[in-house]
């Protein structure tokens, strides 16, 4: 008796430390762009969550590229273990600079994503290829002091940003949506992490925001490691399209231990 206790004692030791060997599951940081909220992660969140992974959907400040990429690289800061950055538009120039000097950050997701070059900003990038409608869609600049706010005219809304979601979600995101301050879409990047860390694209070919031959472009020149295109999805795919979202994030958490 006393044989086959310590038996099973010895037993649920080595349980016990091959449980504790097993890595830790990466965190996963979500920035989201212009006219959007943390909650338009909402269904990728809940894949995400399901499949076992921490998340936080960061609140972008929208104010500029230095001051939003400080704000989230001081969260990313703050979480022990690997990450995966995502960002949404405008969101992915800013992880392209937030990212730079944390060695936890293993990948970053570009989701109908700017990824600049050093110098360039997301309005140079919006515009070097034909195709955007945005800014005939935008209401008329909310003067503030020291620059302007930018936001979508609700009744241009759910066409120009979100066409594959249903009526009634759409007008929610209209009255919801986040403004950007104008700046912040002029303002020129830094030198990018993904020079340096691996990248994944998903984006779909309906957007309007920013063209798809201009998400295509970064893409390849970012070297992505997988390029998901969503046939006729919005500039929000991840709203529309969750999963296809979620499967390449866990797919750049899992690649990138």
């Amino acid at each position: 008796m006393l044989e086959l206790t310590a038996t099973l004692a010895i037993v649920g030791t080595l349980l016990s430390g091959a449980a504790m060997a097993q890595p830790a599951k990466h965190t996963i940081v979500l920035v989201q762009g212009a006219f959007a909220d943390a909650s338009s992660w909402n269904g990728v969140l809940a894949r995400l969550q399901a499949a076992g992974y921490a998340t936080v959907a960061v609140a972008n400040p929208l104010r500029g590229v230095s001051t939003d990429a400080r704000y989230v690289s001081d969260v990313v800061a703050s979480i022990a273990g690997p990450v995966v950055l995502v960002g949404h538009s405008y969101g992915g120039q800013v992880i392209s600079n937030a990212a730079k000097g944390h060695d936890n950050v293993k990948s970053l997701v570009y989701v109908a994503a700017f990824a600049p070059d050093a110098g360039e900003s997301a309005a140079d990038l919006a515009g070097r290829f034909p195709g955007g409608t945005l800014g005939e869609a935008l209401s008329p600049p909310v003067r503030l002091s020291g620059g302007a706010d930018l936001s979508i005219d609700q009744a241009k809304f759910r066409n120009q940003f979100a066409h594959d979601v249903p009526a009634e979600m759409g007008a929610l995101m209209a009255a919801g949506q986040r403004p950007i301050a104008e700046a912040a879409l002029t303002e020129k990047s830094g030198d990018p992490a993904w020079k340096l860390l691996p990248s994944y694209f998903v984006y779909g070919d309906g957007d309007k925001n920013i063209p798809a031959k201009a998400l295509a472009f970064m893409a390849e020149r970012a070297g992505s490691r997988r390029t998901t295109v969503v046939a006729g999805a919005s500039h929000v795919v991840m709203v529309s399209q969750p999963k296809a979202v979620a499967d390449v994030i866990v797919e750049a958490a899992t690649r990138h231990p």
